[in-house]
């Protein structure tokens, strides 16, 4: 009777590669999801910024419409505390009253400059000043 089994030598070291490449595969896997952490991280942050830009042209826009009467452009970017480098400017068109808030911001080790922008239309006695 002839059997063609591979001699015990021949198997030498087969676990060993077996368990190399499972652990490789492990360690790939673990990157994946240290590498998703680090994205949902960095996407939380964006959002918060965005939703946080938002509110303060919101909240500008409703300090706007509580006083119409001294609406005054705002072409120089003023300074938000609130934000990352956090800018604002305001126009206006004093025939329509329409009126635009633009909001800038950078994140820490962004290199975009990321902007939200609120208009609404304000009827009052708008003047430049």
């Amino acid at each position: 009777m002839v059997t063609n089994r591979p001699s015990a030598s021949s198997q030498q070291g087969a676990i060993l590669l077996e368990s190399l490449i499972a652990m490789l595969i492990f360690s790939m896997g673990i990157l994946a999801l240290v590498g998703l952490q680090a994205a949902m991280v960095s996407n939380t942050s964006d959002a918060k910024y965005r939703s946080l830009a938002s509110h303060l042209a919101q909240q500008k826009l409703g300090e706007l419409w509580a006083d119409p009467y001294h609406i005054v452009a705002i072409t120089e970017p003023v300074a938000l505390a609130e934000l990352p480098n956090g800018q604002y400017t305001l126009s206006h068109t004093a025939a329509s009253g329409e009126v635009i808030i633009t909001i800038t911001w950078q994140a820490p080790g962004d290199t975009a400059v990321h902007n939200v922008t609120s208009n609404a239309r304000i009827k009052g006695a708008i003047k430049d000043e």
